[in-house]
């Protein structure tokens, strides 16, 4: 609820049979990665096709605009914006006629050294249509296509040029592939399905299809797909891993495993972790919906103190993360969330939810709370305090957007008028996901980044003047 968001989901489907409706499917289920526009490109076995438009799946793919699609090859792609603006000339996936033929692709993350490749392929001729990282990428691609006709070539050498965060799917001509970051920051995982295999940013869209779940793209790994098989191709040098910690925390559907770790456990666990490390005395522990619920069934189930549900959500109400005014946003809040005064009154409650960013929502929240009647109001989050920008696909890009920056947990906790405020640690995170410290992007909550970042401090970088590992 007021956690920070995430910018795209990404799908590659290539069976024996006709992959429209599988792609709308698959997109469907991933839709909360992205709601701002929505495509698919297809291979019809002559060329690529390519329909995409602002808005929702079920709007953008409509029946009326995709009955013309056919193909057994194809990309799809949800997107929230973070670099680039939101028009539809964004939207994805991004298509370009090469010297080597047809590129369709979908991205997941950021690019984090795409203003100086910009400049530089400016400078050198190329033309961009958007300001979209993704359709730098396929400038890149371009450039090494025409010089090597090997595929796999291609997309090492782009890799090798940029940095950051991405998942990627592609078509080139007639051949599929899916590429993870080297470091793994964003998800993406294989499964089988009937007649095919597929790569896709979460397993819950493999679930949906009915197919398996075969195992994770590797960093840095390229990976063709094809209807019967798919073929590795591994990076000669391995990085350090950083899986991004919010992935669990927050941005994947419960029913999700990510590298091997599924959601809904690590939300439940961090619940747990949570009332060993801020008990309370309270007479119901409540999530704030939906993002807060696991985390609260743990809290319960480790606390022992009952579980209830004490707000109803608006399902049909205006995203509020979206509205370009912070007024807007508060204004909506009331819109979309209400208590449960029967649930609520004369009771001392807990409620629990992922992060807080700016505060602002979950003041109201608290005020809500006890206007409905609440004796005492606590809150425990299933994050550490966010305290510095995320560069890799997240829409938090200052630090003076943090509440946490600047402000003790005591004042935060005047600040939204609770009763008491509890975070869970960072070494308590770890424990909860499963994966040790030193496999995850934790870099909003120590400052410690994976990739260079003009400015900020380097994972295993002793000062901001070390540059001795290179990422």
């Amino acid at each position: 609820m007021t956690g920070p968001k995430h910018s795209c989901g990404v799908v590659g489907i290539s069976a024996d049979h006709d992959i429209v409706a599988v792609l709308q499917k698959a997109l469907m289920i991933i839709q909360h990665r992205g709601q701002e526009s929505a495509g698919i490109s297809v291979f019809d076995g002559m060329t690529i096709h390519t329909v995409k438009d602002a808005g929702l799946v079920q709007t953008a793919l409509s029946r009326s605009r995709i009955e013309g699609l056919h193909g057994n090859m194809g990309i799809g792609h949800v997107r929230y914006a973070t670099t680039g603006g939101k028009g539809v000339r964004n939207a994805q996936p991004l298509t370009m006629t090469t010297a080597f033929g047809v590129v369709a692709i979908g991205h997941n993350g950021d690019i984090t050294n795409y203003g100086n490749l910009r400049k530089e392929y400016l400078a050198n001729g190329a033309v961009f249509q958007t300001d979209s990282d993704t359709e730098l990428i396929i400038n890149i691609m371009s450039k090494y296509l025409g010089q090597n006709s090997n595929p796999i070539l291609a997309i090492r050498a782009t890799m090798s040029e940029i940095d950051g965060a991405y998942a990627l799917v592609l078509i080139i001509n007639d051949r599929l592939f899916a590429v993870r970051d080297p470091h793994g920051i964003r998800p993406l995982i294989l499964g089988k399905i009937k007649g095919g295999y597929v790569a896709v940013s979460e397993s819950a869209a493999i679930d949906a299809l009915g197919g398996q779940i075969v195992r994770d793209v590797v960093p840095g790994e390229i990976v063709e797909i094809f209807k019967d098989s798919f073929k590795s191709n591994m990076p000669k040098f391995t990085c350090p891993y950083a899986h991004c910690m919010f992935e669990w925390v927050y941005f994947a559907r419960p029913d999700s495993v990510i590298d091997g770790q599924e959601v809904y456990d690590v939300r439940r666990r961090i619940g747990v972790v949570l009332a060993r490390e801020s008990p309370a005395k309270v007479d119901l522990v409540m999530p704030i919906p939906d993002s807060g619920r696991a985390h609260a069934i743990g809290f319960s189930n480790e606390s022992g103190i009952p579980y209830e549900e004490g707000f109803m959500k608006n399902r049909f109400a205006e995203r509020t993360f979206i509205m370009p005014d912070q007024h807007e946003r508060e204004l909506a809040v009331s819109t979309k969330m209400n208590p449960i005064k029967s649930t609520v009154a004369g009771k001392k409650v807990l409620i629990v939810d992922d992060s807080i960013v700016r505060g602002t929502t979950l003041k109201q929240l608290v005020l809500m709370l006890r206007k409905a009647g609440a004796k005492e109001v606590h809150v425990r989050i299933g994050s550490p305090p966010i305290t510095a920008p995320c560069y890799y696909g997240v829409d938090m890009k200052t630090r003076d957007q943090f509440i946490a920056n600047g402000h003790s947990v005591d004042e935060i906790c005047k600040i939204i008028g609770a009763d008491s405020l509890g975070y869970i640690s960072i070494s308590g995170l770890v424990e909860a996901i499963g994966i040790p410290a030193e496999k995850l992007c934790l870099a909003c909550l120590n400052g410690q980044y994976p990739t260079r970042i003009e400015g900020e401090r380097e994972r295993f970088q002793s000062t901001l003047g070390d540059s001795s590992f290179q990422s």
